[in-house]
């Protein structure tokens, strides 16, 4: 009733209801009802759904376990107050929210979330205290800030601000933050994939994000819609901290089948490939490998998608997050003709523009002017981005004056989506 999806449940009989016919045949009606909540990747991981099918490993009770530890807390540094419990806003069952504010700031509001260490924690005790004492020292663009933690023997206390716009799932499904999660994502009536345009600058982001924490040897490994950010057209990374916590990232059962996935940035390439079809499509997809995808109006779109998501792609391996050479190539080859001749066009046009303003201030600087054209040793190679391939040695054009030295003009045409 929560999740407004219709799930049929198999005919009663109020007469020959033990007739062997009956019975077998509810029986199957019966066990095709769970099936379909299990498969189902949000109602299979609901507490409901989880302490009627295994009640004895999900019968503590996590609500009051996280306000006794957040009760002790909250003795030992008085500035801050509880302001609401925020129920069910995400998905797991061992995580809870809490809007509070500082008392020296009244206005400003704040998420606390409590979360139960998982069985993939890896570092000590003590090294996951100097871990996460160095995440709450990062201010950096696109990366949610983390302003408080403590951790314990089994768990962690995390406050961060709280973001009124939601995050970008909350941005793709039209819906309110502080809704209960099953009620804004199992069937959201109005979500929609973004635009182009916004898909190129939150995809960007996102990867700066993520190239920035594999760079200081950090990984994410917990990248979804629901983990990013959404203020002012500006994406943040939150809940990085997670793989250092050991819980199960939300695509665990999607790439540990995927032998070729076997590193941490394999694991973030994908999963940017999963949030970049969900933005694309405004739903996430239905099972991956992927070879088959909707129409979309966008075409530099889906041959990004095809270099992460299709088979040939889980077979051989993920892009990498330093280049992006897959990424740059598909956008490049699966361009549409029209597409290719606009590219060639524009490219053109901003060569010719910069001859002809190059040669008008030449004409009044002096009369005698000799133009040429370097060979590929004379000449430095243009920057490129991360993603772009390399390019030739001669894209440049020298500009020689009698009296001033030598002027390079490098044109570079951007062929990479995201940058």
């Amino acid at each position: 009733m929560v999740c407004g999806i219709s799930l049929p449940l198999p005919p009663k009989k109020l007469i020959g209801n033990m007739d062997r016919e009956f019975i077998a045949e509810r029986q199957r009606g019966l066990q095709a009802f769970l099936d379909s909540i299990t498969q189902h990747p949000l109602l299979c991981s609901s507490l409901t759904v989880k302490k009627f099918l295994d009640p004895n490993n999900y019968c503590a009770n996590y609500t009051e376990i996280a306000l006794q530890q957040v009760s002790m807390f909250f003795r030992s540094d008085i500035k801050w107050e509880v302001l609401e419990p925020l129920r069910d806003i995400g998905w797991r069952i061992r995580k809870k929210y809490f809007l509070i504010k500082n008392k020296e700031q009244p206005k400003e509001r704040y998420l606390l979330s409590w979360v139960d260490l998982g069985p993939d924690k890896f570092l000590s005790d003590k090294d996951l205290q100097s871990a996460m004492k160095l995440l709450t020292s990062l201010s950096v663009p696109y990366l949610c800030p983390l302003l408080f933690s403590s951790t314990s023997e089994s768990s962690a206390l995390l406050i961060r601000p709280f973001s009124e716009r939601g995050s970008l799932r909350d941005h793709i499904c039209k819906a309110k933050p502080r809704e209960s999660y099953l009620r804004k994502y199992c069937n959201p009536k109005k979500s929609q994939g973004l635009e182009l345009s916004q898909i190129k600058l939150y995809g960007r982001q996102i990867l700066e994000g993520l190239k920035l924490l594999h760079d200081g040897g950090v990984f994410h490994g917990h990248l979804h819609t629901s983990n990013v950010i959404v203020d002012e057209g500006v994406c943040r990374l939150m809940d990085v901290e997670n793989g250092m916590l050991g819980v199960p990232s939300a695509l665990r059962p999607s790439f540990t089948p995927l032998r070729k996935i076997n590193t941490t940035e394999g694991v973030d390439v994908f999963c940017f490939g999963h949030l970049l079809y969900e933005m694309t499509y405004g739903r996430p997809p239905d099972s991956v490998p992927l070879d088959q995808y909707p129409a979309a109006p966008y075409t530099a779109v889906v041959s990004v998608l095809q270099s992460i998501l299709s088979t040939e792609a889980c077979k051989s391996g993920m892009p990498t997050l330093h280049q992006h050479r897959r990424l740059t190539r598909a956008q490049s080859h699966h361009g549409s003709e029209e597409e290719k001749k606009r590219r060639k066009i524009l490219a053109r046009k901003k060569l010719y523009r910069g001859i002809v303003d190059v040669s008008l201030v030449l004409m009044v600087i002096s009369s005698s002017v000799f133009i040429s054209v370097p060979s590929g040793s004379g000449a430095s190679s243009p920057p490129t981005c991360p993603s772009s391939p390399t390019p030739p040695s001669t894209t440049g054009m020298s500009v020689c004056l009698p009296t001033l030295p030598p002027v390079c003009l490098s044109v570079r045409p951007a062929i990479c989506l995201f940058y």
